[in-house]
């Protein structure tokens, strides 16, 4: 069983910054690729910023050059570092991993999702 856990939101001002991170423990083989997702009140989930394991980053246009989605070699974690907070920013963040896990004796890809962690930028 894979789980991701999640730490860093919180309120923060307008112009601040916040940094998220997002753990995988588990049984996994490789992984395919990471993102953060966000969701807002009222609106859809809206992917932010993807990285694959080739290192192909994307963002969605309402973020660039204020998000940078990372991920530290060898490791299970994928970081959002956000600055020039937005309120249109406030929305509850989820990571997601998209991993390849061993169930008996096949391997196969497989998305997990974290709980989600509360993002709130207001004065």
């Amino acid at each position: 069983q894979v789980q991701l856990m999640e730490s860093g939101g919180g309120l923060v001002q307008p112009g601040g910054s916040l940094r998220l991170s997002c753990e995988a423990a588990g049984n996994i083989f490789s992984i395919i690729g990471l993102g953060w997702y966000r969701q807002a009140p009222g609106k859809q989930l809206e992917e932010v910023a993807t990285i694959s394991s080739s290192g192909s980053i994307n963002y969605a246009d309402s973020v660039k050059g204020r998000f940078t989605i990372g991920r530290a070699i060898g490791t299970k974690t994928v970081t959002l570092q956000m600055d020039s907070l937005k309120p249109d920013d406030t929305a509850v963040y989820s990571c997601n991993i998209r991993a390849v896990v061993k169930e008996g004796s096949q391997y196969r890809a497989r998305d997990y999702w974290g709980q989600g962690i509360e993002v709130t930028v207001s004065s």
